[in-house]
């Protein structure tokens, strides 16, 4: 649902000077970039994939060096992809899959610097989720198309051993722009999305996929319908689930509570603000980092923490850039890099963000 925001490119700054309490700025990609996927490698590097940079989709791709703060070219994708999935595989390689129109997948070796043709998907995608399981393959849910949003309630498995995507079990309820999460008992949480592709048809419900069973189940519903929210695992074992839109111009500072012994949703305390295509990053304190996104019409440069002892959110230090449709990725030092997406511009910028 987002959307577009402007065409003009904006490059970032560099420099050691800190803007606000726990962002600072860090080198900038080549290219101005959202929709796109941000993956980190064995190497500690990241890799930044795709996107659209206003004018179009890219099949560029770049590379983070956390040590040196600056993004440099890799190979290319074979196709140029927006609203993709990426999915770091087992064997170190990245799982590139989906587009606006495209059923075709893609596989990045870190080694090699390049992308090679995979087996595609039974059914083109975008908006949908991808999640490693624990028996290493990967579940490809829910999602739309360009070209007559067939089977939207479909699933498949992709299986790197044979390269290959099969049919598994479709959700109970058509979706997109949902959250999935792996949970500690190896299944999987869908929960809510947007159910009939018109931004008013939100969903509250939720679903656990079993890879046993290869089969989908409703779980219990959430307090709220919601689609673009996000999800995160939490040290517990629960799974907070926060922000979001409701109607397609409701924007939610709610957030919920999944516990998969109960199987139910449970209120938590709310965001400072209301926002929906924001970022949410676990943080080794336990914390988790909520950060940009879109409220109502505006763009947010805001910033904030969710305490699951407490179940309170409080801000922290703004982005330099007002930023949603943004990448956000933990380091293994512990910071957060949060790249591209846009405002009233497409962004190339990227910073920094650490714990006080």
């Amino acid at each position: 649902m987002g959307t577009a925001g402007g065409t003009t490119s904006s490059a970032g700054t560099t420099g050691p000077t800190v803007l606000q309490a726990g962002f600072v700025p860090t080198g900038s990609m080549a290219a101005a970039r959202r929709f796109h996927t941000a993956t980190l490698l064995p190497n500690r590097k990241v890799l930044m994939a795709g996107g659209d940079s206003g004018g179009g989709p890219l099949a560029s791709a770049e590379v983070y060096d956390p040590a040196t703060g600056t993004f440099s070219a890799t190979g290319s994708m074979l196709v140029p992809r927006p609203e993709h999935t990426a999915t770091l595989l087992s064997n170190g390689k990245v799982l590139i899959a989906g587009d606006w129109s495209l059923g075709s997948a893609e596989l990045y070796d870190p080694d090699a610097g390049t992308f090679t043709v995979t087996g595609n998907m039974k059914t083109a995608r975008y908006g949908h989720t991808a999640t490693l399981l624990p028996n290493g393959k990967v579940l490809i849910a829910g999602g739309v198309n360009l070209t007559g949003h067939d089977d939207p309630a479909s699933a498949e498995l992709y299986d790197p051993a044979a390269g290959t995507f099969t049919a598994t079990g479709s959700m109970t309820s058509k979706r997109y722009d949902h959250t999935a999460t792996l949970l500690p008992n190896g299944k999987v949480l869908i929960a809510g999305g947007d159910g009939g592709y018109d931004g008013y048809t939100i969903l509250a419900s939720a679903d656990l996929y079993d890879p046993i069973a290869g089969t989908f189940t409703a779980t219990g519903s959430m307090a709220a319908a919601r689609c673009e929210h996000r999800a995160t695992l939490l040290p517990s074992g629960k799974v907070l689930i926060a922000g979001g839109v409701f109607d397609g111009a409701t924007p939610l500072a709610s957030a919920e509570l999944y516990d998969q012994a109960a199987g139910t949703f449970t209120a938590t305390g709310s965001m400072t603000a209301t926002r929906y295509d924001h970022t949410a990053t676990l943080l080794p304190s336990g914390e988790v980092l909520i950060a940009g996104g879109r409220s109502d019409s505006a763009d947010l440069t805001s910033a904030e923490l969710y305490d699951p002892i407490a179940g309170t959110f409080t801000t922290t230090g703004n982005m330099a850039a007002a930023r949603c449709d943004h990448t956000a990725t933990l380091l293994d030092n512990g910071k957060v890099l949060v790249a591209g997406g846009q405002n009233h511009r497409i962004l190339a910028s990227a910073e920094l963000y650490e714990e006080p």
